[in-house]
């Protein structure tokens, strides 16, 4: 089975973006080789623009702060395991903690180191960060991995409680999905919303038909068609057979 997530809200986007971004920066963290730290660099600046938004830490409590509540009045459900939701909660309060902690602009510290902000700057110009153009970071490039990993791992530490609340978010929001099958006659189908709006919708489906889904959602409907896969040498097209697929609906 292949899946893809499709975000519906814009904050439910920005979540992904977040966990995307983050999950790159902790592989390439990692690695060993000069290039891999440089890719590290440029998923840290990546995310200095993503999480820039002067809302984001506000809407991430705001957030945490109403699955608290929500998890809180299952205490006294004998259905849900108690250490389980204890653990989750510690984990809530321990996460807005450190957001409430931070202080200024998302990423300000980056702005403000001169010689990562001259890396970002010419990292837009294809092939700007040769050793003859920026001979400083050749030089920090030489230094053993260790010292290479440290430094990123300094410059990445005040951006982690927002990897914290997103991972916390995506995993309560993925966790409420309810799973359906369905089929796509012809590659198409069509289910009314009735009003109900989701956060995130996950569609799956045997990836042996080299198959794309095309989604839009709102409301009032949800909209998947199912499209060939474009190879560069055809034109996409939506299938003429019926497609057996994974609906889930997430919401908070």
């Amino acid at each position: 089975m292949i899946s893809f997530e499709f975000p519906v809200t814009e904050r439910t986007r920005i979540l992904l973006r977040l966990e995307y971004l983050y999950a790159r920066l902790a592989y390439f963290i990692d690695k060993d080789h000069p290039h891999d730290h440089h890719a590290a660099l440029l998923v840290l600046f990546e995310l200095m623009e993503t999480a820039s938004r002067a809302d984001l830490k506000a809407d991430l409590l705001q957030e945490l702060e109403r699955q608290k509540q929500t998890l809180e009045t299952l205490r006294e459900n004998p259905h849900v395991a108690a250490d389980t939701l204890e653990n989750v909660l510690d984990d809530i309060e321990k996460t807005s903690g450190h957001l409430l902690a931070l202080t200024g602009k998302f990423g300000q510290h980056l702005r403000e180191n001169e010689w990562l902000m001259a890396i970002k700057q010419r990292a837009g110009i294809p092939g700007g960060t040769c050793q003859f153009d920026l001979p400083s970071y050749h030089l920090w490039q030489q230094k053993s991995p260790e010292i290479r990993r440290q430094a990123i791992k300094r410059w990445a530490s005040p951006l982690m409680p927002t990897a914290e609340a997103s991972a916390i978010l995506l995993t309560l929001l993925r966790d409420s999905g309810k799973t359906h099958q369905y089929t796509a006659r012809k590659g198409s189908f069509q289910q009314m919303s009735g009003g109900k709006v989701v956060q995130l919708i996950r569609v799956a489906y045997d990836d042996s038909l080299e198959l794309l889904p095309e989604l839009s959602a709102n409301k009032y409907a949800l909209n998947i068609r199912f499209i060939s896969a474009v190879t560069g040498e055809t034109r996409p097209r939506q299938t003429e057979q019926d497609v057996e697929f994974q609906l889930t609906s997430c919401k908070f």
